[in-house]
Formats: C-alpha cells, structure tokens, sequence
C-alpha cells in the first residue's frame, strides 16, 4: 500500500518470494573448503544417527549381536554414501543425504518375526534369513520405483501439485517424526535436554546478541560434543550403576558394544549375508513401504529445494529423482541392508539450521561416510553417542523441515474457505488416522499383528499399516484429492491455490534458473532428459 508523499505503508505484506532469501550458499555454490568439510562432517553425524537408531531396532529383532550391528551399521553407511553422490550427480541434483528409511520397519520386523525364520535356533543364521528375505524384497520394490521414476508417472502427479497440496506434505513430512524427537529426549532427560538447550542458545541467541554471522552452522557439532562429555562424566561418576536396564541403555556412553565388536577395516560388498530369497507376501509389504519412501522423499526433496534457495522442483526433475531412489534401493537390496532408502529429512532441517544448501557440502558428508563405513573402529566411537542426544537435535531440524512446508502458504489465499478446509482437514487426519493405526501398539509401533486390521492375510495387514502409519503418505493422500476435485470449475480455484505462480516451472526449460540448478553434468540430459 503506497500513502501520501509517496512512502510505503508499514503494514504492507511481505512480498510473496519463489527463491527462500537468507541463504548464505545455495545448491549451486559452495562455502571456502574448511568450512564446508567442517558442514559435511556435521551432515554426516546427523545421518548417523538414524542409521544406529533403526540398525539398533532390526538387528536385534532379527537375531543379531553387536557384531552384526556394527557391520549393518557400516553397511548402511556405505550405502548411503553410494546413493547421495547417485542423488546428487544424477537425480535432482539437490543437497539431499539418502539415508536409511522408517517407511520399512513393518515389513522387515514382519520378516524377523516370521515363522519360517523361528525355524533357525541359531541367532546367526536367523540374521542372516531374514536380511536375505529382506534383500529380495528390496531388490523387486526398486524396480516399482524405477518404474515410477523414469518412466515419467511421478512427473505426471508432480504436474498437479499446488503449493497448497504441497504445504500439508512439507510440513507433515517435518513434523510426522515426532514420536523420535522428545519421546526418545526424554529416556534420558539429564543428557538430552542440555543438548537441545545448548543447540537452541548457540544456533539462535548467540549469532543475535553477538552478531556473528556464520557462528550457528558449528553449533550441532558443538552441542553434541558438550552433551557426549558430559555423558561420559556422568558414566564414570557411576550415576547409571543401580538405575535400569532401558535407562542404562539410553544414558550410559559404554553400553552400545559397538567399539569392541566393529572390525578396524571392512569394505562392505554385494550379497555379503548371501544369496537372497524372494516371498510374495514380503515383496508386496516392501512396495508399500517403497511408496512411502517416494512420498517422504518429495517432501524432503522440496524442502531441500527452498533451504537451497532453488526455484520450485520441475515435475521432470522430481520424477528423475524418484528414479534414481530406485536405483538407490536396488542397491540396498544388492548389499543387503534392512532397510531400503529414503531422503534424509533431518539432514534437509540442517540446511535451514546453517543457511547452507551447498551440494558440493553433502558431496563431502558421503566422503566422510565412505571412510568411516571402511574404517570400523573409527565410525563406531562416533556411533557410540547416546541416542537421546541425537533426538535432542532432531527436534530442531525436522521443526525446520515443518516450517518450511508453512513457507508456501505464501503463495495460497489464506482468506478463502476453501483453501482453510483443504489444510486444515489435511494437516488433521495426517495425524488422526495414523494415531488410530498406531494406538494398537506400544512401545514399538512397527511390531506386526498390533494394528487394527486382522484379516487372514498379514501381506495385505501390512500393505495397509505401512500407508496409513505414515503422517506424511495421509496428508497428501487428503490435499491432493481434495485440491484437485473440490470446487474445480471456480475461477478463483487456481489462484487460492497458488497455481499461477509455478505455472512456469511445470516445465524444465521455462525459467533460466531450472537449468542453474537442476541441469545434469556432463550432457547427460541425453540418457535422463529433464524435459
């Protein structure tokens, strides 16, 4: 609003933006080389702490000891560095960790608890069975994948989206992570909760107050390095001795038995657990889970886009990417992990926590998951953190992640009743309907037969508990449809749901920037057009 003498009005609304502004290094450039191996080192323990957290889980489930812990641990950290460098060359080209997923926890614990593995007496062998069945499974859900991906059907449903549609998925995809934020803090409170203090006071007072520019991208590292040690004081001070078992796991610094049982040197290989088997039931619960996996992934991917300050994700380049996730997960199945992979949510927060969204920075963190996946001892003191520590983190970059979704409410008309229904009905069953399909169970809600379906077929229970058991899957599901049936014919449909702003990015070539960030290296638009 323009007033008298030709001023601007105070209270005039910000004005709508397709770049995120702020950013100190966007895809395309990179930081002075100390810095940005120091942010690669950081992306890299942030991942790590996922990949402990579900090889903690599975392993277990399946048999294993701390020695094959440590070895899921390195193989998944191998893996993950394979397929950010494919992600980052090749797919979207976007500051985008691969990491292990959630989405396959159901079908892989469905498989540790299967009867035809309660058959193997020895712990050993039943580990093995059951990553062989879960490396079958990974290796047919990656070729449903590639299928999505290349052959144009993601870019299809990418070409509809709105940034209203958008807007639940982000946010959700940010906040449906919760039940690994305080929950897990909260196991051992005395460590966790300084950690999340002092990353709050270093990330955000400190740069303000003393107007050092830069100071909060080292603020993770430091957090997690004040909090370890004084974990470790705690621990020799004896404080855990007479507490519980659960709280000795959480809290003490030398009950993870990874440091003793990872080997000083091991170079994870193909098929290393043996040859894998192949179950009808297995493979249908692993592409439900790989369907999940797609749809987490958009969400971080177009976080990772505006912490990136790059202009909305072309539905060409999406669909790439989605791709090049299936390659991903055939990869997985080839090393045999007990997971398939996933966009790293966590690590697109921490591109929103250090104003850094510089590839070559994540092309770093793969180097250092590379080396720490070969050399055992090295990676597994590192592994060695307490989890709540690691939670303690979490909790401000998936808030990050969920904030980012919000941004593009910019772009919708907040006034219109239609829009107000869409998100708001959408962001309330994301959460409602997988709390119905998780109050079943208790302390793990991936356990199979805990959920409310309980037909004869356990392919078909679990089909249906992977896809409503994730927020972000609900919430799409929700805003997709409704934004693209209710009230359709309105004229003022369109511009309520932001559509005229990406109207010029629904093709690659539309807008000079796309190309900026989004080209492929070396003119290998030839082989994976983005057209």
């Amino acid at each position: 609003m323009v007033v008298a003498g030709g001023k601007v009005d105070e209270f005039e609304p910000h004005p709508v933006k397709e770049q995120l502004p702020g950013v100190d290094f966007c895809v395309s450039s990179s930081p002075p080389w100390p810095e940005a191996i120091m942010l690669g080192f950081q992306h890299y323990i942030v991942v790590l702490g996922t990949i402990v957290t579900i090889s903690t889980i599975l392993v277990s489930f399946m048999g294993g000891g701390n020695v094959e812990k440590a070895e899921m641990i390195q193989t998944l950290l191998f893996v993950s560095a394979i397929n950010t460098l494919l992600q980052t060359l090749f797919g979207t080209r976007l500051p985008v960790v691969m990491g292990a997923s959630y989405a396959f926890l159901i079908p892989a614990t469905t498989i540790a608890f299967s009867s035809r593995m309660t058959i193997f007496l020895d712990p050993h062998q039943r580990f093995k069975q059951s990553v062989r069945a879960m490396q079958g499974a990974l290796i047919v859900a990656s070729f449903v994948q590639i299928i999505i991906g290349f052959f144009g059907f993601w870019r299809i449903f990418a070409r509809y989206l709105s940034p209203l549609s958008v807007t639940p998925l982000v946010t959700v995809t940010g906040l449906g992570f919760f039940v690994i934020g305080f929950p897990k803090l909260a196991g051992c409170v005395e460590i966790g909760l300084p950690a999340l203090l002092i990353l709050v006071i270093l990330s955000q007072y400190i740069p303000q107050s003393l107007k050092a520019r830069g100071f909060d991208r080292f603020a993770l590292v430091v957090s997690i390095g004040i909090a370890w040690a004084f974990a470790e004081i705690l621990t020799a001070a004896g404080a855990y001795n007479k507490r519980s078992q659960k709280t000795q796991l959480s809290c003490r610094t030398d009950r993870s038995g990874l440091i003793s049982a990872a080997p000083w040197i091991r170079v994870p290989y193909p098929f290393q657990w043996g040859r894998p088997s192949f179950n009808a039931g297995d493979v249908f619960a692993v592409i439900a889970a790989s369907l999940v996996a797609i749809i987490e992934s958009t969400g971080a991917f177009i976080a990772a886009s505006r912490f990136g300050s790059a202009t909305p994700i072309p539905p060409s380049v999406l669909s790439r990417g989605v791709g090049w996730l299936g390659i991903g997960t055939l990869v997985d199945g080839f090393f045999g992990t007990v997971t398939g992979s996933t966009a790293s949510v966590e690590n697109a927060g921490f591109l929103g926590l250090t104003r850094v969204g510089s590839r070559k920075v994540i092309q770093i963190a793969a180097v250092f998951m590379f080396f720490f996946s070969i050399l055992g001892k090295f990676g597994a003191v590192l592994a060695s953190i307490p989890l709540p520590i690691f939670a303690a983190i979490y909790c401000v970059l998936f808030a990050y992640v969920a904030s980012s979704g919000l941004g593009f409410l910019q772009f919708c008309n907040l006034n219109s009743f239609r829009t107000m229904f869409i998100l708001g009905f959408s962001l309330f069953m994301a959460f409602s309907v997988p709390q119905y399909f998780n109050e079943y169970e208790y302390e793990y809600p991936w356990l199979p037969g805990h959920g409310p379906l309980h037909t004869h077929s356990t392919a078909f229970n679990n089909i249906v508990q992977v896809i409503f058991s994730s927020p972000a899957t609900v919430a799409i599901i929700v805003a997709y449809f409704l934004d693209s049936t209710l009230s359709r014919g309105h004229s003022s449909t369109r511009r309520d749901s932001g559509r005229h702003w990406w109207e010029k990015f629904r093709n690659f070539n539309q807008d000079t920037r796309s190309d900026e960030f989004y080209s492929l290296p070396w003119n290998l638009n030839r082989f994976f057009p983005s057209h």
